[in-house]
Formats: structure tokens, sequence, C-alpha cells
């Protein structure tokens, strides 16, 4: 059984999940030279759609996010955020395949882009995705169904 539940996202949740997304990514910001404290929240605000977006809670209480966006010839895998002390428990991989499995039921590619070095980056190959192309600072992967 799972420890995790998914709901979906509320307008309300932008604040906490923009202030959850800073506290993941500043270790790989800060290691590309990128981390700006307002700027990566406010991206965060900018894009948020609670229409696409759950809220992974653990024990009642938020414990990171994910959305899924919905684009021409994909899914996009976005702002898939957990919190630092609870990764590594298997949370960040069974919210991964329960979207992954939505996904494959339509016949559907997920998209999805990581920081370059992101530790993320081995959980999503492990799911199938691999890298379509790359920058200085993303990765870009992507998954067939």
């Amino acid at each position: 059984m799972a420890d995790w539940e998914l709901r979906p996202a509320l307008p309300a949740d932008v604040e906490a999940v923009a202030e959850l997304r800073a506290v993941v990514l500043r270790p790989d910001l800060e290691r590309l030279g990128r981390y700006d404290a307002q700027r990566v929240r406010q991206r965060l605000r900018d894009g948020f759609a609670p229409a696409h977006t759950w809220v992974i809670e653990v024990g009642g209480a938020l414990a990171g996010c994910v959305a899924l966006r919905p684009a021409k010839d994909a899914y996009w895998l976005e702002h898939f955020y957990l919190d630092p002390d609870l990764q590594g428990r298997g949370i960040g991989s069974g919210v991964l395949g329960s979207l992954l499995e939505r996904c494959d039921g339509e016949g559907a590619l997920v998209r999805l882009n990581v920081l370059r070095g992101s530790a993320a980056r081995r959980l999503y190959e492990g799911h199938g995705f691999t890298v379509e192309n790359e920058d200085e600072v993303d990765v870009f992967m992507v998954r067939h169904p």
C-alpha cells in the first residue's frame, strides 16, 4: 500500500509549491550557476496550472507536486518536486509510474526536461525515458508508450 496520495492541486497551493521548487532545485541550479531565489519561485507561479497539476501528500501534508500538461503531440511532465527529506523512499517512482500508466493507456508520448547533472535523470531513465537532445542547462527526454 502506498504511503502517498495524489490530490488535484488548488490555486491556493501555488506558494507552497513555489517554495518547494526553490528548495528542491537549489543545489542543481547553484551547481549550474543559475540560482536566483526570486526567479526560481516566479517561474513556478507563472507556469502553475492547477487543472493539470497534482499535489503529493504524505500523512496528509504536502510533500511534493507533479504536472502533466497536454500538448499537441504528447504530455509534458513538469514541476515534479518531492521534499528532499522524502526522496529515496520510492514515492517519486510510485507517482511517476502511476502517471505513466495513464499515458500508456492513451498511447501517449511523454516529454520532460531535467537539469543537467540532476539525480532525477536516473529516475526518468529507469522509467523508460531517453535523451532527445540537450543544451548547457537542460536535458530533454522522451518516453514512448
